[in-house]
């Protein structure tokens, strides 16, 4: 049992009394709950922690090992830059959701049995809506109420495979899943939703841009990368997580080259850097887990660099459209160059982060080509590489080109505020220090590393495929080939099920409520005619022992006749007085009790 402090409450519970504080202390509070979260994980022995006995069930409240610390470190380390870039928005909505969604986040990574994780794991949802609800626009509750029928859709899926893999197994532990029953599968498609899987993928795109500008980047941070955490968890070496991770690498490409809302754009990219983290954990091999986990801390940097950066913009232009912008390197220099080194961490510029992490995986792909029974690896390795060029082409370019370069928009503004700036030089001094020298990150991985990322082979290949993608990306636009922003909606996958969803609405309509009509009519038909029968009944049996028990007392006083015609007739129009009608109910029903002694006897 350790005497430390669960790293989720230090999160939640603080989050309960920011509003409490004003000005420059909100401030210095807001700062000071990442730092003694952080503090005090670095003092979280190694084992399970907070055992609970809870309804015959033992819960283990807390986990420690390599995997989960690891993303317990970036999830502090965002969160406090997170804060520093929000200082000057003054919303006490968007900063209790921010914690609460990062405390629920540092909950599941932490969790050390399936009753936690999931608890956890639904409070994820919360947070998140909060975010995307608290910027107030049609738009954002419209997003904001699809998210969350998705999410909880795939807290049902993961909660029913959570029930019927206790009921086989008889235990809550966390452990190493095979997709061999119902029970995995439902837990294998609960954790996919999260992760933004092909087709189950349109609530990120949907919903992360419609966010506030500093929920944006908390978002960033959290869902999906915890999904990844869960997927290295329980189904490190399952092989269809590759080819689902190569999918996710490649098909957001293309939406993403041709998205005129650049916030929508880091989505779809966000989507694509996950795939190479999906792969690395389907291939399994310590090589390969150690580059996904890698490449999930370096992602919550450089991702959340760039989101940073268009949220600079949006805050100072209220504009986010590629063909609205342009021209504000003059203006915002100080956000420009920092969009720049999110760029090229997110493209593995060498001596930037995305290079230190995003080979790992690739490597492994590669690897893994030679092994007997694996050449299927060369075709994954083949699209990683068309991947890795896709991203230089819409995150590595098209973002800082249409946003600060290009045509000139006219946009004449101050620069990003000093927090925002603050938040921005931190998040790119980490992707530079982390390029530049990765053995820190390299020794909090899950595995012993023995990999060196910079070669004499892996430096030119890599800056050979930088090179041509941009000469090929300048030569489209160049000859007016490259696919110019189009203000529009590009229809995805979500199109598919929404237009299925309102026929399926349409047809149970029509076929099922005339016979729900019909057999509701038949109820109500039977409960009424039943309701008048007693009701008569009663007045019959009330009348018959009221007037027999008028006529054995033997009353004759006129004015008993009175009261006597007046109870003949309540009883004959059915409106005989509840205590009456009680009284003779009792009455008839000790008669009856008694006659049965008597002939028991």
């Amino acid at each position: 049992m350790t005497t430390n402090i669960l790293p989720a409450f230090i999160f939640m519970i603080g989050s309960l009394l920011i509003p409490f504080f004003r000005g420059r202390a909100k401030s210095i509070y807001m700062m000071a709950i990442p730092v003694a979260g952080f503090l005090n994980l670095l003092y979280l022995p190694t084992g399970d922690h907070y055992l609970v006995n809870f309804a015959g069930l033992e819960l283990v409240l807390l986990h420690v090992d390599r995997l989960n610390l690891l993303f317990g470190y970036i999830y502090h380390i965002i969160s406090l830059i997170t804060v520093i870039y929000i200082l000057n928005f003054k919303n006490n909505v968007e900063y209790v959701a921010g914690f609460m969604y990062a405390g629920a986040a540092l909950g599941v990574v932490f969790a050390g049995d399936f009753f936690s994780f999931f608890v956890f794991w639904e409070m994820l949802t919360i947070g998140s809506v909060m975010l995307i609800w608290a910027r107030k626009t049609k738009s954002a509750q419209a997003a904001g109420y699809r998210y969350l029928l998705v999410h909880v859709f795939g807290g049902l899926v993961l909660f029913s495979g959570i029930v019927l893999h206790f009921n086989q197994t008889g235990s809550l532990e966390l452990v190493k899943i095979s997709l061999s029953g119902i029970s995995s599968y439902l837990i294998f498609l609960g954790i996919g939703i999260n992760c933004a899987w092909p087709i189950l993928h349109p609530w990120l795109t949907d919903a992360y841009p419609e966010s506030t500008i500093g929920g944006t980047v908390f978002l960033s941070a959290f869902t999906t990368k915890t999904a990844v955490y869960a997927l290295a968890r329980f189904f490190p070496g399952t092989e269809i997580l590759i080819w689902i991770g190569v999918g996710m690498a490649a098909f957001p490409i293309f939406y993403a080259v041709i998205e005129n809302d650049l916030r929508r754009v880091l989505a779809y990219s966000l989507i694509n850097q996950v795939g190479f983290m999906v792969v690395g954990i389907g291939i399994g091999t310590q090589l390969s887990i150690n580059g996904a986990c890698a490449h999930a801390f370096n992602d919550v940097l450089f991702k959340g660099l760039l989101f940073m950066s268009m949220g600079a913009v949006m805050y100072r232009t209220g504009k986010i459209k590629a063909t609205d912008l342009g021209g504000l390197y003059k203006s915002m220099p100080w956000t420009t160059l920092f969009c720049c080194v999110g760029a090229a961490s997110i493209s593995a510029f060498p001596l930037f982060s995305g290079f230190v992490s995003k080979s790992m995986v690739m490597a492994a792909a590669a690897k893994g080509s030679y092994l007997p029974g694996q050449a299927s690896y060369v075709i994954v390795w083949l699209i990683l590489l068309f991947a890795s060029a896709g991203v230089f082409h819409h995150a590595g370019i098209k973002i800082p080109f249409f946003a600060f370069f290009g045509h000139d928009a006219g946009h004449r503004v101050k620069e990003a505020p000093k927090n925002m700036l603050i938040a921005m030089g931190i998040a790119a001094f980490l992707c530079i220090f982390i390029g530049v020298y990765p053995k820190p990150l390299y020794s909090i991985l899950p595995f012993p590393v023995d990999y060196h990322p910079y070669t004499i082979s892996h430096v030119l290949s890599q800056t050979e495929l930088l090179f041509f993608s941009a000469l090929a990306f300048t030569l489209l636009l160049l000859a007016g080939i490259y696919p110019s922003e189009i203000r529009a909606l590009n229809l995805d996958a979500d199109w598919i099920y929404r237009k299925l969803g309102k026929q399926i609405y349409r047809t149970l309509d029509k076929g099922l409520n005339p016979l729900n009509s019909f057999c509701e009519s038949i109820v109500r038909g039977v409960t009424t005619g039943l309701a008048l029968f007693f009701r008569d009944a009663a007045a019959k049996l009330s009348l018959f022992v009221a007037v027999n028990f008028w006529l054995l007392a033997g009353y004759r006083d006129k004015r008993l006749e009175i009261k006597k015609n007046r109870l003949y007739n309540d009883i004959s129009q059915g409106t005989l007085s509840i205590g009456i009608a009680a009284a003779v109910a009792v009455s008839f029903i000790l008669l009856v009790l008694i006659i049965i002694y008597f002939k028991e006897a």
